[in-house]
């Protein structure tokens, strides 16, 4: 199954005999929760899910949104409506990353059906609701390890091994600027990606072929094993779903920069990209 969607063909979807589930993930890193947006219209049936609350869990030592209690994120997919054998379909306000990152829980967890609606709700083009929907209760059990994931050492070896991506922007790479982390700059080894390279003007994702050129003239064709990381593990996992639409498989690092930061021991990379 391709990992997006488009609005037409979520239309036409939607309008047949086994609609999919959506899930409703506007986030904004450091803004407001998006449950305000959501609560002033969403795509009908659409659930929200928070982010922060129920697609990771509590910030510390793992990152600012390391990985859920996997129990727990069952049990917001079940209460959402989810269940193994129902197409789902998450969207957020048009930037993709929190989509992505319900999209790649999901699909690690086990879930064979998930798509991201392409371009979010700026491509949805039909009326939205303010209904609040109750849906029934799915069956959704995780079971964990369908999709690549690092921890931080793993990171580091793969940096060395093969192609680790960073998705930050390039000055946050660089180690210019540092807004949110302990210190600013990079693993070593790593390659500078910005995920914001992975979508058109209009927030549409590059064509296939496109990202495969791109990922290619990064090293990815060449490489035994591709990863990603980012901020905390929420714009990565879009990195990694446009990876995949240009068929290359690749691991997340879900702690990412602001767990590897946060140990003063490990070794930080400044500069620019050495390729």
């Amino acid at each position: 199954m391709k990992p997006i969607i488009s609005a037409s063909e979520l239309v036409s979807e939607s309008a047949g005999a086994r609609p999919p589930v959506l899930l409703d993930v506007r986030w904004t890193l450091g803004g407001p929760p998006g449950r305000p947006e959501y609560e002033a219209g969403h795509l009908p049936g659409a659930v929200y899910v928070d982010l922060d609350a129920e697609l990771a869990g509590p910030p510390g030592s793992g990152g600012r949104h390391p990985l859920p209690d996997v129990a727990a994120f069952g049990a917001v997919m079940r209460r959402a409506g989810v269940s193994a054998d129902r197409p789902v379909v998450v969207y957020d306000g048009g930037l993709g990353w929190g989509a992505a990152r319900a999209w790649w829980l999901l699909r690690w967890a086990g879930h064979p059906g998930v798509r991201v609606l392409d371009g979010g709700l700026a491509a949805w083009t039909g009326e939205l609701s303010k209904d609040l929907p109750v849906p029934g209760e799915g069956d959704f059990v995780p079971v964990p390890g369908a999709l690549g994931l690092l921890d931080a050492d793993a990171a580091a070896s793969l940096a060395r091994s093969g192609l680790l991506l960073d998705a930050r922007a390039a000055e946050r790479y660089r180690g210019d600027v540092e807004p949110i982390d302990r210190v600013g700059g990079h693993i070593p080894g790593a390659v500078s990606a910005p995920t914001t390279e992975n979508v058109a003007a209009d927030g549409l994702f590059l064509a296939a072929d496109a990202l495969a050129d791109r990922f290619a003239a990064l090293g990815a064709a060449d490489a035994p094993e591709v990863a990603v990381y980012c901020g905390s593990g929420v714009s990565g996992a879009h990195q990694v779903l446009a990876l995949e639409l240009a068929g290359i498989p690749a691991a997340l690092y879900a702690g990412s920069w602001s767990e590897w930061s946060s140990d003063p021991a490990r070794p930080v990379a400044t500069g620019p990209d050495p390729q």
